[in-house]
């Protein structure tokens, strides 16, 4: 199993583009529409873009209409939510657990035949990884959700 560890501040500095440290490591937000992922439909897995742990996956993606990526659950337990009170607001926080990234909101307004849940994230807190590419990239046990099989034997 792959440990997933959060690099020190200068790491983070030189790992990410200026967009992508001031959302998961200051809580920002990129504008609606004019993000990477918000209109993305191809088979893969967003993985957290600080850390590589598994967040979300294309099969449980949909489009909400705000403009930002959107789920109805994450693909792992790699997601942890916690209370949000700025901006004069109540909502719920979406971080990833291993990198403790600032990844959005999470909200009760989703599809009601998926859960009910709309985990709306920013583009910029994620990296996409395409199904055809999962096995290379080291997130193996994710494939039969896209089905596919591994190519390679799994190490005993």
């Amino acid at each position: 199993m792959t440990t997933f560890t959060k690099p020190n501040r200068d790491e983070l500095v030189r790992k990410l583009t200026p967009e992508q440290f001031a959302i998961t490591q200051q809580c920002g937000t990129e504008p609606p529409f004019r993000n990477e992922y918000w209109d993305h439909h191809e088979p893969g897995l967003y993985v957290d873009v600080v850390s590589g742990e598994p967040l979300f996956a294309s099969v449980d993606k949909f489009d909400s209409g705000s403009g930002w990526p959107s789920f109805t659950r994450p693909v792992a337990p790699n997601v942890s939510e916690v209370s949000d009170t700025t901006h004069g607001m109540r909502r719920v926080e979406v971080r990833s657990r291993h990198g403790d990234s600032h990844l959005g909101h999470v909200f009760p307004d989703g599809p009601s035949d998926a859960g009910g849940m709309r985990y709306c994230i920013n583009s910029a807190s994620l990296r996409f990884v395409a199904a055809a590419d999962l096995e290379a990239a080291g997130y193996t046990e994710f494939l039969p959700m896209f089905g596919l099989t591994p190519t390679t034997e799994p190490h005993a």
